[in-house]
């Protein structure tokens, strides 16, 4: 009985020890941060003078701001138009990819490409591309559209600039998900005469679920978390129609010299991102598998 006892102590012993380099990394870069935002969340700081305890102050100063709410709102409507349409594009871009057509292993290549480049270098890239006078995409349509500084077309492009983006990295695990199916399901649905629809309607999709379920909850977190895009595009404008939650903790934190609210919207972030998880959790906790003899 010792030596089991003995041996269970050695073998968890060793697992801690094997862990510890990835909880230190856990604890230090990511507990570790979110604690000290949220003391700073109570504390009132301008980067330079001295922290004074503020209590409960940042909250309700933050929660009647219309500037945050409006970012919310902002924030609301830009993940509703790049979440779902990435995502679709991205499951089609999967499903030819893996057929096997004619130089899908290029076109692989070319997905990737932008999700893999620097977010700002890209958005000075679009920025070009978009500008009103000698930018390339008006010169291809001989008119000047103003694609970011007219409040009602700001955030679709910016949306559009990020869809772009990560496109490829969506394929990519939809591809990952649809080669993992097992190929004796997908023969055993055709010899029952199932045509290309069915079969992913009622086989291939189900099966992504878990798939699904990855692509959605970190998608949404990137949506709800852009900045790079913005800052480089639009600073949060025009008229405030870009100012995404992410952007505007960054200019209430380095602009205002004001912590203790930057770090309130950052606490506000972190419970919706965490309600939207646990939501798509619940969703998506049943799986779909097919018993193979």
């Amino acid at each position: 009985m010792s030596s089991k006892g003995s041996l269970r102590r050695r073998s968890a012993i060793t697992g801690y020890a094997l862990l510890a380099p990835s909880l230190f990394g856990v604890v230090c870069f990511l507990l570790l941060p979110v604690l000290v935002v949220l003391w700073l969340s109570f504390q009132s700081w301008d980067l330079i003078g001295p922290i004074t305890f503020v209590g409960l102050e940042n909250y309700r100063s933050v929660l009647s701001d219309g500037v945050f709410g409006n970012s919310l709102l902002v924030t609301l409507i830009f993940v509703a138009l790049v979440v779902p349409i990435q995502t679709l594009i991205g499951l089609a871009a999967a499903t030819l990819l893996t057929r096997g057509l004619p130089g899908s292993a290029w076109f692989r290549t070319v997905y990737v490409l932008p999700w893999i480049c620097a977010p700002l270098a890209l958005g000075v890239v679009w920025k070009w591309i978009l500008a009103p006078t000698d930018g390339a995409l008006n010169t291809l349509l001989g008119q000047r559209v103003e694609w970011l500084s007219d409040p009602a077309l700001a955030l679709p492009a910016v949306a559009a600039v990020v869809i772009w983006t990560n496109v490829g990295y969506v394929t990519l695990f939809f591809m990952a998900g649809l080669l993992n199916i097992p190929g004796q399901i997908l023969e055993a649905a055709r010899i029952d005469g199932a045509g290309a629809a069915k079969m992913f309607w009622h086989i291939k999709l189900p099966l992504l679920r878990p798939t699904m379920f990855f692509v959605l909850v970190t998608t949404v977190i990137s949506a709800f978390q852009v900045f790079d895009q913005v800052y480089a595009l639009t600073q949060g404008g025009p008229a405030r129609s870009t100012d995404v939650v992410a952007a505007r903790i960054y200019y209430e934190a380095f602009d205002a010299f004001d912590l203790g609210r930057a770090a309130v919207m950052a606490v506000v972030l972190l419970v919706i991102l965490v309600v939207i998880t646990l939501a798509q959790q619940l969703y998506f906790r049943r799986r779909v598998t097919y018993e193979m003899d």
